[in-house]
C-alpha cells in the first residue's frame, strides 16, 4: 500500500469510528425513548438493561452505517480540501478517482460486512430483542407504595397508605380485597402496619395492627330471599402474605417469535415466500371452483376455467403435498411407499373428493333454486388432505382393488311442454306474492354472493400484502448494505467540493441527505406495501434516486466546480444580468425590422 493510500485511509478511519459511535448513540437514544415507559421503573437488574442496550446497538447498526459513511467521507475530503492537501494530490498528477480508491475499497468491504450482518447477525439479535422486550413488558412495576394514593400493583388488591414512617412502618392503612371477584365487598382498615419482604423477596408480609375487617356476603339477593350477611371483625394483629411473582421477570421461549419476518435470513424468507405463494394459488383456485358453484344457471352450459399459470401452481402444490405426505407416512409407519401405492392412495383421495364435490353441487343447485343462501363448498385441498388422513389411519397398505362407485339412477327424460301449457304455468307464477318472493330471494342470494366474494377478496388481499412485506424484508438486506456505498459516492465528492472539515458544514449537509434518504426509503416501502410499485423498485427507490446526485457531485468534483461558493452564484447572476439588456436590444431590432 502506498503512502498516499495510508494517508487517506488513516484520515478516514478515525472520523468513521467516531461518527459511527455518535450516530449509533443518537439512534439508540431515539429507540430507547419509544420504550421508556415500558422498560424503566420496574426494578430490573443492571445486566438486563445492558443486555437490552447491546441488542439495540446491533439492531440499529444497519441504519447507522450509511449515515456514518456519509459524514466521515464528507469530513475526510473536506479536511483534505481545506488544508490544500487535495490540491497537492491533484497537482502531482493523481486524479480524484485514484484518491477515492482506498476509501472506496474500504467501503466496499464494509458493504459486504453490512450485508452479512443484516442476513445473519441482525435477525438473531432481533429475536432476542423481541423476547426480552416482551418479558420486560409483562413484568409488573417495582413495588412502590406512595402516601395518599391507591396502589394497584399487587394483583387483586388495592392498598392505600396515608403515611409512611419509613420503608417498613405504615400508618392509617386501607385495603380493598378483590380476590372474590365480586367488587368491593371486603375492606380492611388498620391504624398501623409493617411491610416486610421475605424468602428472597418472593413474598411480602403485611402485618396490620388495631384494625377492622368488613366483609359482605356473596349471595345474590332475590325478591323472597334474605339480604346478604355482613361481617365485621375487629383484630389487634392481622398478617397478610402477598405473592410477588408478578414482580419477577420470567424469560419466554424464543421459539414463540419464529414466524416474525424480522428474525429470518434470506433463505428462511424465501422458504416462507414459496409457502405463501402456494397458499395464494390454492385460495385463488378454490375461488374459481366456489364461484362456479354459486352461479348455478351459469354453470349448466359454461365453465369457469382457471388461468393456466394458476393450474400449474396448483399442480405443483399438490405434488409437494403428496411428497410431504409420503415422507410423513414412511416416518410414522416405517413402510416405504412405492409409486403405485402412492398413486392408489392419491386416486382414492381424488375419488372421495369428487363424490363430495358432486354432492355439494347438487345441494348448491337445490339451495339456489329455493332462493336460500348458497354456502361455498369445502376446500378441495382440505378434502384431499382429510381423505389422505383417513387412509393413513390404516396400519396396512390399501388394497389394490378399489370399491365400486355407487350406482347413480338414470334421470327421467324431461317432459316437453306446449306453448299453451307454458303460458298457463307462467300465469300461475305471475302474481304479486310470487314476484315479491322472487325479488326477495334474488336480493338475498345477491347479498350472500357479495359477502362471500368480499370475504374471499379480503383473504387474498391479506395474503398478498403479507407476501409483499416478506419480499420487502428480503430486499432490505441488500439495499441497506448498498446504501453505504451510495452515501460514499455522495459524501466524498461533496467534501472535495465544499472543502470544509470539522463538524459544521459536513454535519449539516449529511443530515440533509440522510433525511432525504430516509424519506425516500419510507415512501418506496409504502408504495411496495400498497402494491403501487414492485417490491424491488420500492425498496431500492431511495438508492436509485440518490445515485444521480453522487454521479453529479463526482463530475463537478473532477472539474473543481465551485457550486457551494457564493462567488460562483454571484458571477452567474452577473452574466444573466448582462445578458438581459442584449436580449432586449435584439428583440427591439427584430420588431423594427419586421
Amino acid at each position: 500500500m502506498k503512502k498516499l493510500d495510508k494517508l487517506i485511509l488513516g484520515s478516514f478511519i478515525g472520523p468513521f469510528l467516531l461518527t459511527f459511535v455518535v450516530v449509533d448513540f443518537i439512534l439508540l437514544t431515539v429507540n430507547m425513548l419509544k420504550y421508556f415507559d415500558e422498560i424503566f421503573g420496574k426494578d430490573l437488574p443492571f445486566a438486563v438493561y445492558m443486555e437490552l442496550i447491546g441488542y439495540f446497538v446491533i439492531s440499529i447498526s444497519p441504519m447507522a452505517l450509511p449515515l456514518a459513511v456519509l459524514l466521515s467521507s464528507l469530513m475526510t475530503f473536506g479536511n483534505l480540501g481545506e488544508h490544500f492537501e487535495l490540491t497537492a494530490i491533484k497537482s502531482s498528477g493523481i486524479s480524484l478517482l485514484r484518491a477515492l480508491l482506498p476509501i472506496g475499497v474500504f467501503v466496499a468491504i464494509l458493504t459486504v460486512f453490512a450485508y452479512l450482518s443484516n442476513n445473519y447477525l441482525v435477525p438473531r439479535v432481533n429475536l432476542k430483542t423481541f423476547s426480552l422486550l416482551y418479558d420486560i413488558r409483562m413484568k409488573s412495576p417495582a413495588l412502590d407504595i406512595k402516601e395518599g394514593v391507591f396502589y394497584n400493583g399487587i394483583p387483586n388488591y388495592s392498598i392505600k397508605v396515608n403515611q409512611k414512617l419509613d420503608e417498613v412502618r405504615l400508618r392509617d392503612v386501607l385495603i380493598y380485597d378483590h380476590t372474590s371477584g365480586q367488587g368491593n365487598i371486603h375492606v380492611i382498615t388498620a391504624d398501623s402496619g409493617r411491610m416486610e419482604p421475605f424468602f428472597n423477596d418472593r413474598y411480602m408480609m403485611l402485618t396490620l395492627y388495631n384494625g377492622n375487617s368488613y366483609q359482605e356476603g356473596q349471595t345474590q339477593r332475590g325478591i323472597n330471599e334474605k339480604p346478604p350477611t355482613f361481617n365485621r371483625t375487629k383484630f389487634s394483629t392481622n398478617q397478610m402474605v402477598f405473592d410477588l411473582e408478578a414482580f419477577e421477570m420470567n424469560r419466554t421461549p424464543e421459539n414463540l417469535w419464529s414466524n416474525n419476518r424480522s428474525i429470518k435470513n434470506i433463505q428462511e424468507i424465501r422458504i416462507d415466500l414459496d409457502s405463501m405463494d402456494r397458499e395464494i394459488a390454492q385460495k385463488l383456485y378454490f375461488n374459481y371452483a366456489s364461484t362456479e358453484v354459486s352461479y348455478a344457471y351459469f354453470g349448466r352450459e359454461r365453465k369457469l376455467i382457471p388461468p393456466p399459470d394458476l393450474v400449474k401452481k396448483k399442480l405443483a402444490a399438490d405434488s409437494i403435498r403428496n411428497l410431504k405426505y409420503q415422507e410423513e407416512y414412511e416416518l410414522t409407519h416405517g413402510v416405504r411407499l412405492e409409486g403405485s401405492e402412492l398413486s392408489e392412495k392419491s386416486e382414492a383421495a381424488r375419488i372421495l373428493s369428487e363424490e363430495q364435490t358432486d354432492i355439494g353441487d347438487a345441494a348448491a343447485v337445490a339451495a339456489g333454486s329455493d332462493g336460500a343462501e348458497v354456502q361455498p363448498l369445502a376446500d378441495p385441498d382440505s378434502v384431499e388432505l382429510d381423505s389422505l388422513a383417513a387412509v393413513d389411519t390404516l396400519s396396512s397398505p390399501l388394497p389394490t382393488t378399489m370399491p365400486a362407485p355407487p350406482v347413480v339412477p338414470e334421470k327421467e327424460p324431461l317432459i316437453v311442454l306446449t306453448e299453451a301449457q307454458r303460458a298457463r304455468l307462467d300465469s300461475l307464477q305471475n302474481t304479486q306474492r310470487h314476484r315479491i318472493s322472487a325479488a326477495a330471494g334474488a336480493l338475498t342470494s345477491a347479498r350472500n354472493l357479495k359477502n362471500n366474494f368480499t370475504t374471499s377478496k379480503n383473504q387474498v388481499d391479506a395474503l398478498e400484502r403479507e407476501f409483499r412485506r416478506f419480499e420487502i424484508s428480503w430486499f432490505q438486506k441488500y439495499t441497506q448494505a448498498i446504501a453505504c456505498f451510495v452515501m460514499f459516492m455522495i459524501g466524498a465528492p461533496l467534501g472535495a467540493i465544499i472543502k470544509k472539515g470539522g463538524l459544521g458544514m459536513p454535519v449539516l449537509v449529511s443530515i440533509i441527505f440522510f433525511i432525504l434518504y430516509y424519506m425516500l426509503t419510507i415512501t418506496g416501502e409504502k408504495w411496495a406495501k400498497e402494491a403501487v410499485t414492485g417490491t424491488l423498485f420500492g425498496t431500492s427507490f431511495s438508492i436509485l434516486a440518490l445515485i444521480p446526485f453522487g454521479l453529479f457531485f463526482l463530475r463537478q468534483a473532477r472539474k473543481d466546480a465551485r457550486i457551494f461558493e457564493a462567488d460562483f452564484y454571484y458571477g452567474f447572476f452577473q452574466k444573466v444580468k448582462r445578458m438581459v439588456p442584449k436580449l432586449r436590444k435584439q428583440q427591439k431590432l427584430r420588431e423594427e425590422f419586421l
